[in-house]
């Protein structure tokens, strides 16, 4: 796993001169993204997260959208509040996997109850429209992992060696699947630039 299109495209050229498509130990052999691997998984177990599996992937002109009719049925005025603030906001919360519920939970004072109700609206809008974002890839990913644990030992069964590459660029959902993954074998392998 790594984390930009581009390693991961090099990564499988080397991979490619390393062990060549048609030899037999290839098979079951997987290099990705992060989110590409998590959209994979999704797909293939949409149903247990409440997704169907033709689910689509909001890009950021997509998320923009979604979050102004989000914050226009709040009643969050986007002089006081943009968009891209309130996204950076729950693309922080997602990514300390903290669901709407969770996020709503913690919310103590005027700017993160305003956050959770933006992340509600936004959610409930993603819902209806069967869509995620990249940011839910991760947290649903991880909170599949987490609470299901035949989903999870499938994925230990499937994905025995897992390597991360930048592994200095992982926040705390991606530990989580790659944790969650490896935890039963043990078989975790890592690279990163201590200087980055």
């Amino acid at each position: 796993l790594t984390f930009t299109n581009k390693a991961a495209g090099e990564m499988r050229e080397r991979v490619d001169e390393l062990v060549p498509p048609n030899v037999a130990g290839r098979r079951g052999l997987f290099v990705s993204t992060f989110h590409a691997f998590c959209a994979r998984q999704l797909r293939v177990y949409a149903d247990r997260i409440g997704l169907e599996a033709g689910f689509s992937i909001y890009d950021m002109a997509d998320q923009r959208a979604a979050m102004k009719e989000a914050m226009s049925s709040t009643g969050l005025e986007s002089g006081n509040w943009t968009p891209a603030s309130m996204l950076a906001a729950i693309s922080n919360a997602k990514n300390k996997l903290q669901s709407v519920e969770a996020f709503e939970a913690e919310a103590s004072d005027f700017y993160t109850r305003t956050v959770a109700r933006a992340y509600a609206a936004y959610a409930g809008i993603l819902s209806r429209n069967n869509a995620v974002d990249f940011d839910d890839l991760l947290l649903k990913t991880a909170s599949l992992l987490r609470e299901n644990a035949e989903v999870r030992s499938e994925l230990q069964d499937r994905f025995r060696y897992v390597l991360i590459d930048e592994y200095q660029d992982t926040n705390h959902a991606q530990f989580v699947i790659a944790d969650a993954i490896a935890n039963a074998h043990g078989n975790l392998f890592v690279v990163g630039d201590p200087d980055q």
